[in-house]
């Protein structure tokens, strides 16, 4: 077999172009097939080709010279002693803070409470006139930001596929920059470079409650600058000071309402060279001196369209729109391809459900989500907007002349464009339209950040969401690069609000702004999970001074005493019992949540003290966890193991947090805990808190077949209720469709959040048996456990170190498991009924043995394992 390397990345970043990158040294990452002893680097430069051998493939120190700014060169890896190299890839780094030319605006004022266009920005140079021809440029990059959200053209084609650029960043802070690689579409003589800009995120309408208007700013405007390298070694930063603009034919648009368009006002070729743009207006320019953010480089790929979908059924309906059902709630845009006269006006309405028969727009609020176009005529007219973006299964079209054609309109699917790393798959139908569904609520709302939902007036990133989704988030999909930037805005918004908002990036409209356990605790909590995830100190590092913020002021708030037992809490948010127009009131002590989740995040930082090197600071923080740890115990357990509120989210919290004084507290909790599930006929019980844990509290209870009954259930409560009723993502609360199809009747209803999917890490750890066993995959347990009726379960992983992968199958009582290890981990599979562990290395490995669950004969008796084959050890 040919030993070769699969992937390399630069930092925590994977999938990511190592185009434009902030890092003066960045540590390289790679995946060899096969376990090796070196490997070898090679980086090409202007400067010759430079070697280096390393030992190790993860997070290996850059071993050649610093890079300043816009220094870079083709890298490309081999284990040492192949003849494989790895594809050349450019890595090189960004301005570094050298921008030497200012914002440029076509508006920096705008009427509050109304839409606003888009705007038309063009900028020409003359390769001829710098004395070069095209073929003498041998690198030409654009690094650009802007105030609102922009897409670049040069010489009248896109100059990137990326959508809704730059995101959104806490503004006042730190605006991101992409570097774009534009060689290619230079020519000699005259080139023109052609932006779209419009309001965005940063003077847009946003927020819940009315949302605000030009939160950071009342300029919308564009950061670019344009250099070139020459074949003859020269730097040439091209001037592109007389920037002209004009209205686009996005007559008005936002986030939220929708995008109007004018095809009739479109300049044909306005980004070309040969157009006439003598009646356009000069841009004003504004110096970036008067803008306090720092400008950095992106740590994240940017959104993008991802695919597309036909739309699986349509009928006209009686109010004379066409109906489009694509069968799967997104978040993106429709494309459409219509045959009308000139003038023709085509309104396209989105929707998640339907509710007796019609669109099921109340759960949007004031998100409107309404696109207009207006046609040319043109013959292949296509149109699909730019600047906002709906959360839509289904789809109407107002206006459409004659029938709609297959090809005609599809939907576009935009998020973050992030490497798919997990999976999972089983016997059971609706456990993967589960995991199905947990998958596209975490694509739909990893939109640049991670938000709550894709489709209402909100879409804000939540602390308390990704908190509990985290571990889920970093198994599905390689989302280090997006949450080191979200982490950093956390930071921000904390030194400016005192403590940890209850959503990041922060935006004052109206929610109650106080320090909220489980959604603070986001500050210490995911950054941990991201380095056991990865294995990589840094974000802990990076993070380190935000987690001791956040940890201190709960010590502060508790009266250094450890019992947090005051002030605003969300609690056990969603119960199932609570109200609809209460989702707050659960039947869990909030207090009693407040107060475990200060013992867990002051525990994480202790360990986190202790992996920098700070043995101060551990202790310190050990004796915090360990203060409130026995006021938890003082204030919610009974000496007998009694749990107050007696909820199956209190006694969860309290068993997967360690929050008992002795092992016979645990058992009588477990016990409790049995009965209550029980006796609610397997029924969901919990909300926000108590959900990402119950299955796990459940088999620490001495039960997995309880776990089972609980994920298995169908009925509302449940995980599967939803996908009994035909969802296809995960909903915000359990019963946003009641039974008979109507909408709950709350003000807060989404079908498309992804906090309550967070079972689907227990799916991948504990169903299939895939778990991680030490930081960054070094060393892999695979426990699977078998039950549920269920005769097959498998759970892949494509971790820092390779792929990893368990595989389990029944035959009668016959169980055979699979596993993969990859080239840099261990591992150890412990056989289900016998809990023997056998080590294995580095390969596939192939076990069977006789297996009874409760489902069999409970008396017939467990048998031990025999190994049937390995190969590739």
């Amino acid at each position: 077999m040919t030993q070769h390397i699969t992937e390399v990345w630069l930092e925590n970043r994977r999938g990511e172009t190592l185009l434009g990158i902030d890092e003066s040294a960045p540590r390289i990452s790679f995946i060899a097939s096969e376990p090796a002893d070196a490997f070898e680097l090679e980086l090409r430069n202007d400067d010759g080709v430079h070697a280096a051998t390393v030992t190790d493939n993860r997070l290996v120190a850059w071993p050649f010279g610093p890079l300043g700014a816009r220094q870079g060169g083709d890298l490309r890896v081999r284990i040492a002693g192949s003849d494989t190299w790895t594809h050349p890839v450019r890595v090189e780094r960004g301005l570094a803070g050298d921008w030497r030319t200012d914002f440029v605006s076509p508006s920096t004022d705008a009427a509050q409470g109304t839409l606003r266009p888009a705007y038309l920005l063009r900028a020409a140079f003359n390769l001829a006139a710098l004395g070069l021809d095209a073929a003498d440029v041998i690198r030409a990059r654009v690094y650009a930001t802007a105030h609102g959200v922009f897409e670049l053209e040069i010489n009248g084609a896109p100059a990137s596929s990326d959508r809704l650029s730059p995101g959104w960043t806490s503004y006042n802070h730190r605006l991101r920059y992409r570097t774009l690689d534009v060689t290619s579409s230079l020519t000699g003589g005259e080139n023109v470079i052609g932006a779209w800009l419009a309001d965005g995120w940063y003077r847009g309408h946003i927020g819940f409650d009315g949302g605000v208007w030009d939160i950071y700013g009342t300029d919308v405007s564009l950061l670019l600058q344009l250099e070139l390298t020459t074949s003859d070694g020269r730097h040439v930063i091209v001037d592109l000071s007389d920037w002209r603009t004009q209205e686009s034919p996005i007559t008005g648009v936002g986030l939220y309402e929708g995008e109007a368009y004018d095809a009739r006002l479109f300049p044909s070729g306005w980004s070309t060279p040969h157009f006439d743009a003598s009646g356009w207006e000069p841009a004003q320019h504004l110096g970036r001196a008067r803008f306090s953010a720092g400008i950095e480089a992106n740590t994240s790929l940017p959104v993008r369209e991802i695919e597309t979908l036909a739309p699986v059924s349509m009928e006209r309906v009686a109010s004379g729109r066409i109906r489009l059902d694509f069968g799967q709630n997104v978040s993106g845009l429709l494309r459409i391809r219509p045959r009308a006269p000139r003038g023709t006006e085509i309104r396209l309405h989105h929707a998640e459900v339907l509710e007796d028969g019609l669109l099921g727009t109340r759960p949007l609020r004031g998100a409107t989500s309404v696109d207009t176009y207006v046609c040319s005529g043109d013959d292949d007219e296509v149109w699909s907007p730019r600047f906002t973006i709906h959360g839509f299964q289904y789809a109407e079209l107002e206006g459409w002349v004659g029938d709609v054609e297959a090809g005609d309109v599809e939907a576009v699917v935009l998020h973050t464009d992030m490497q798919r790393t997990g999976w999972f798959d089983s016997s059971h139908g609706g456990l993967n339209q589960l995991h199905s569904n947990v998958v596209w609520s975490m694509r739909d709302n990893f939109v640049d950040l991670p938000t709550d939902c894709p489709q209402r007036d909100e879409r804000v990133g939540w602390t308390g969401d990704i908190q509990v989704f985290a571990p889920t988030a970093l198994n599905l999909y390689a989302a280090h690069g997006t949450l080191t930037g979200w982490l950093r805005d956390v930071a921000f918004e904390q030194a400016d609000q005192g403590h940890v908002p209850n959503f990041v990036p922060w935006v004052e409209c109206g929610f109650p702004n106080f320090p909220t356990a489980a959604w603070g605790d986001a500050a210490v909590i995911v950054p941990w999970a991201m380095y056991l995830n990865d294995g990589d100190t840094r974000i802990l590092a990076d993070q380190y001074d935000s987690m001791r913020a956040w940890v201190d002021l709960v010590d502060s708030l508790t009266g250094h005493t450890g019992l947090w037992d005051q002030g605003f809490q969300l609690g056990d948010w969603l119960d199932p019992t609570a109200p609809p127009e209460s989702p707050g009131d659960s039947h869990t002590d909030r207090y009693l949540v407040a107060t475990a989740y200060h013992v867990r995040t002051a525990r994480i930082l202790a360990q986190t003290a202790t992996l920098l090197g700070n043995t101060e600071h551990a202790e310190q923080y050990a004796a915090i966890a360990e203060r409130a740890t026995r006021a938890f115990q003082a204030e919610f357990i009974s000496p007998s193991g009694r749990i107050v509120s007696d909820t199956a989210t209190s006694i969860a919290v309290a068993l997967v947090f360690e929050l008992f004084e002795n092992e016979d507290q645990v058992r009588r909790a477990g016990e409790r805990l049995l009965h209550l599930v029980g006796h609610g006929g397997f029924h969901i019980s919990t909300g926000f808190v108590g959900t990402p844990i119950i299955c796990d509290a459940l088999v620490r209870a001495g039960s997995m077949d309880y776990a089972y009954h609980l994920l298995l259930q169908d009925e509302l409560p449940s995980w599967l209720y939803p996908v009994s009723m035909g969802a296809t993502t995960i909903w915000e609360r359990w019963d946003s469709m009641l039974p008979d199809g109507s909408i709950n009747p709350g003000d807060m209803t989404s079908f498309n959040h992804y906090a309550l999917g967070a079972v689907a890490d227990f799916l991948h750890r504990v169903v299939a048996g895939l778990a991680s066993d030490a930081p960054g995959w070094k060393r892999i347990r695979f426990a699977p456990q078998p039950g549920g009726g269920l005769t097959h379960a498998s759970a892949r992983y494509d971790s820092v170190r390779g792929t990893a992968s368990c595989e389990w199958r029944r035959d009668a009582t016959t169980l055979t498991i699979s596993v993969q290890v990859p080239a840099a981990s261990e591992g150890v599979v412990v056989i289900p009924g016998t809990g023997e562990e056998i080590a294995v290395g580095p390969g596939r490995h192939t076990f069977t043995t006789d297996f009874r669950d409760a489902s069999d004969d409970p008396s017939a008796p467990f048998f031990g394992w025999r190994k049937e084959q390995q190969v590739d050890a």
